[in-house]
Order: structure tokens, then sequence, then C-alpha cells
């Protein structure tokens, strides 16, 4: 027996399955960041003193970069499979896993300067909200990978038999990958450049 509507969308809220359970997940995932966006403001705002830490803005921008063109190869990733031409897919989700990892390695040079200089999350609040929010992010940008490079290898298999349910797949990956790439573009100017 086939489970209804995993390719079809619902006839209720014009979406199939996967996107419906993206979407609440999603949801959760804001509420999630929201409040330590929020706990930071509010830390930030009511606090006499802010202590003053210089992050490395250029390597955060590069960053901010890199992000922005891995949300761009997942569209098109998605935008190839909907053209049913599979091997530019493969191109472009191997690209945005790629430039996960580029993301990863740079965050990671930012990573080692801090602990070598002896900015620990135990240093100052500042520092504990940077690395919680920094390292929570990365631990999404590594969801993200794996569900990615599950698509672009084994799960691919799944092209042969139903091309339009892994098409929906990929949308469903797209759209995880999208909201990590818009919680970067919060995080940047908030604890970066502020």
């Amino acid at each position: 027996m086939e489970i209804p509507y995993t390719i079809t969308p619902r006839p209720d809220t014009g979406l199939f399955n996967a996107k419906a359970g993206i979407w609440l997940f999603l949801a959760s995932e804001v509420m999630l960041f929201g409040a330590l966006f929020t706990s930071y403001i509010l830390l930030r705002i009511g606090a006499d003193h802010w202590p003053h830490h210089e992050l490395d803005v250029p390597l955060a921008t590069l960053n901010t970069a890199v992000l922005i063109t891995s949300s761009i190869t997942m569209v098109m990733s998605w935008a190839s499979l909907m053209e049913k031409n599979f091997k530019k897919y493969r191109v472009y989700m191997g690209l945005t896993f790629l430039l996960g990892v580029c993301f990863l390695i740079i965050k990671g040079f930012e990573y080692t300067h801090h602990f070598s200089t002896g900015e620990t999350p135990n240093k100052s609040t500042f520092l504990a909200i940077y690395f919680t929010l920094t390292g929570l992010h990365g631990l999404h940008v590594i969801g993200g990978m794996i569900v990615n490079g599950y698509f672009w290898g084994p799960g691919s298999k799944m092209w042969k038999t139903q091309p339009e349910r892994f098409t929906n797949r990929i949308e469903v990956a797209g759209l995880y990958w999208h909201f990590v790439d818009l919680v970067w573009i919060f995080l940047f100017p908030v604890l970066y450049l502020l």
C-alpha cells in the first residue's frame, strides 16, 4: 500500500507530505534560533558594559559568500532534476556539498584562532553566545551536508525508479539548506558587525 500524497500535493494544503513536514520542522527551528537571538539581544541591551572581541569580519564575509553560492547551486540541482538532467543535478549537488565543506573549514580556522588566543566560551558572555550560535549553526550545516551527500550518493538510486518523488526530496532538502543559509545571514551582521 502506498502512502497518499508522497508525490502529488494534498488537496487541502497544496503540499506533498514531505514538504508539509519540512515546513513544520523549520517552524520549530525558527523558534529555536529565534529564542537564542532574542536572548542575545536582551543580554546585550541590558548589559552596563558589553565586552568587545575582535571577530574576523573578512573571513565571515567569505563564509557568507560561500553559503549564498551554495544556495544557488542547491536551486540549480533541483532545477536540473525538473529538466530531467540527472548529470547536471549531480554536478550542482556535488558543488553544494563541497561549498558546505568550505564553510566548515573556514569556520574551523576561525575557531582555531579563537582557541589559540584563549578566547573560549567561558571568558565572556559574548563568547559563550558566539560559540553557541555559530556552533549550533555549524551542526545544522553538517546535518544538511549529510542529507545532501546521501541524495548525491546512495539515495540517488530513487531517480531511476521514482524520479518525481526524488525531485520532491531534493526540493525539501533545498528548503532546509536555504533555512541554514538564512540563519547565517542573520548571524553574520548580529555577531560580526554590531
